[in-house]
């Protein structure tokens, strides 16, 4: 995993002023370096400017980037970040078609498939990634990012000049650029946040590069295509080989997702989907007389406060215990406590550029800092309850009939916090709306199939386009941020596509919630934990750190100098803190109940005022 930027203008000739753009180039570098900190490397062409930094995971002496090639009389440089798991397959492929290889690397395969085959080569890629090229022989740049949006990439146009890169810091660093937020900036934060809308970038100006597309840069015209999108198809298959091919896709996506030139670990946290990868993952490791390692999260005290609701039923330690030993692994507990939770608040928006999970996200950061310390690569368990339905959303009659997002039901929350003038600028449920509905609109449909099944097809696209991505932001900015590398074996796109088209009587067969995984995971979980009722990842229920955020948001309140205070109105933030907290009642997701919703607040304070943030309303 890596990080990259850039810029280009086809009316510029960047040598002509080398220095100041390769200072340009080395600061965007500087801001990223978390994603890369082993090497780093910078290109500057008279049209053209690439920033990279690495970390190392495969082919850890050769890999540099920015990486030159050429075959014949075409010639490239790439940037990348992100790991190809069928990088063997297509190394010998392209061996086979003539091409020869200075390193063993899977950036090198990309710029070879490329020269061979151009854009085209998109389609054999299984992997996370997002890359830029450069072709020096045409004098076209083009950006990509993987199917499912695991790596990041964010764009803007400005005055004839192309910029990117994998975190918004970088677009931010360019010359001349302003964080400005617009009224629908403040939409995104405070209707949708910290979910945020599909190819926005949030900033004013600034977008995303949307998952399964790649972008086309040259002569200062800029185009998008997307390569890959989901598809409906009749669901052909009995329950017997649904099962079989579920299962086999599953393994092999774990199994390829091992690769790697340094120690893989694993996430645990006793849940049906970690406990899968983490078998999968010992049980190959064994056949290497290695031993896997894991790690698991909670809070300090957390078994003393912990409060049991309809989200929450059941505490992690006592199933991860049951998996180490069913595995056999070397586990690592690992706490945080209420001061390094709340530190840890503020660093999460230095990762993530944005306000974020809050709390949610500010423990993951910090995990994934102590996991960094021992590990590189980790495999994790996330977005199996997207693709195969295991949230609370997927089968409560009120959700599945409302018209909106299916997490974020009740909006009051996000609006009884601001001043009254700010909500009459901001129409933020009919913002949120739009956007539900422009969801549903692209939702791929199946002529014949039933309005239950349809509507089905509808949640399930809301969850992969929305809340997956908001987990998988949450992981990627988590683990960079400290050089560590997250993957997602269960996000395989020949997953997602597979499994879109299985019918919910076999996704949930017998109403078991995610049947159709449990039933493919039966040889390696005992049935105790294959049958453990969803609990999301952890939150804590000290109620010490909830009187902690409000003690420091009256603090913010109180100063004048807060840009806080020119959005809330301090009076019902105070009202809103004197009452009791509900943790059984998130306005986002399954954990953001009223505590997150004060850190929430600390969090958008913070950005504003690190940020320089305009607001243009």
């Amino acid at each position: 995993m890596c990080g990259f930027a850039g810029f280009s203008n086809f009316t510029m000739n960047y040598k002509e002023d080398a220095g100041k753009w390769y200072a340009s180039l080395q600061n965007m570098n500087r801001l990223q370096h978390h994603r890369g900190p082993d090497e780093e490397g910078v290109y500057l062409g008279r049209h053209c400017g690439l920033a990279h930094v690495r970390l190392s995971i495969l082919d850890l002496s050769c890999g540099q980037q920015p990486m030159t090639r050429q075959v014949g009389n075409h010639r490239a440089t790439i940037v990348y970040n992100g790991e190809i798991y069928n990088m063997p397959k297509l190394r010998r492929d392209l061996a086979a078609q003539g091409a020869s290889f200075e390193t063993t690397c899977d950036t090198e395969v990309i710029l070879m498939g490329y020269l061979y085959h151009g854009m085209e080569y998109l389609q054999e890629l299984n992997g996370i990634f997002a890359f830029c090229i450069w072709d020096e022989s045409l004098e076209k740049l083009f950006l990509c990012r993987d199917r499912q949006g695991v790596k990041p990439l964010f764009y803007t146009l400005k005055e004839n000049t192309l910029i990117f890169s994998s975190e918004l810091k970088g677009i931010l660093s360019f010359p001349g650029m302003e964080a400005v937020i617009d009224r629908e900036g403040l939409c995104e934060v405070f209707g949708l946040g910290p979910a945020k809308t599909y190819g926005k970038g949030v900033f004013q100006n600034i977008r995303e590069l949307l998952p399964g597309s790649y972008l086309e840069f040259h002569d200062g015209v800029m185009r998008t295509e997307m390569y890959w999108h989901l598809e409906s198809k009749p669901h052909e298959d009995s329950w017997e080989q649904t099962v079989e091919k579920t299962r086999y896709l599953v393994t092999d996506a774990i199994r390829l997702q091992m690769l790697s030139d340094v120690p893989v670990c694993t996430f645990l946290s006793g849940g049906v989907d970690s406990s899968l990868v983490t078998a999968v993952c010992s049980e190959e490791l064994q056949k290497q007389g290695k031993q896997l390692d894991t790690y698991s999260f909670d809070f300090k005290d957390n078994h003393i406060n912990f409060q049991a609701n309809a989200f929450q039923p059941s505490e992690d330690r006592p199933w991860v215990d049951k998996m180490v030993e069913h595995c056999n692994t070397r586990h690592h507990y690992l706490e945080c406590c209420n001061k390094e939770l709340y530190e840890y608040l503020f660093k999460a928006v230095d990762a993530r550029d944005l306000p974020c999970m809050a709390d949610v996200e500010a423990s993951m950061l910090y995990f994934c800092e102590k996991v960094s310390h021992h590990n590189k690569v980790t495999l994790t368990g996330e977005c199996a309850d997207e693709i195969f339905g295991g949230y609370p959303w997927f089968h409560k009659k009120e959700c599945f009939e409302a018209d909106c997002f299916p997490w974020s039901m009740d909006f009051s929350p996000r609006t009884m916090l601001l001043k009254d003038e700010i909500n009459a600028l901001l129409p933020l449920e009919e913002y949120a709306r739009d956007a539900y509905h422009q969801t549903i609109a692209e939702t791929p449909v199946l002529p014949g199939e039933s309005p239950e099944e349809k509507r089905r097809r509808e949640i399930s696209y809301l969850n992969l386009k929305w809340f997956m991505q908001t987990l998988l932001d949450r992981m990627d900015r988590t683990s960079m941020h400290v050089g560590l590398e997250a993957r997602v074996p269960l996000a395989d796109h020949r997953i997602v596509e597979y499994v879109w088209n299985v019918p919910w009587n076999m996704k949930c067969k017998d109403g078991v919630v995610k049947g159709l995984l449990r039933a493919a995971a039966r040889d390696y979980l005992p049935d105790e934990v294959l049958y453990r009722r969803k609990s999301p990842y952890p939150k804590t229920y000290d109620p010490a750190y909830e009187l902690l955020l409000r003690e420091e948001l009256l603090t913010v309140l109180s100063d004048s100098a807060s840009p806080l205070n020119a959005l809330v109105d301090a009076g019902k933030v105070k009202a809103f803190m004197e009452c009791p907290s509900d943790y059984g009642k998130p306005f986002y997701g399954q954990l953001m109940a009223g505590p997150q919703l004060l850190a929430y607040l600390l969090q958008v304070n913070y950005w504003l005022k690190k940020y320089s943030i305009r607001i243009n309303i």
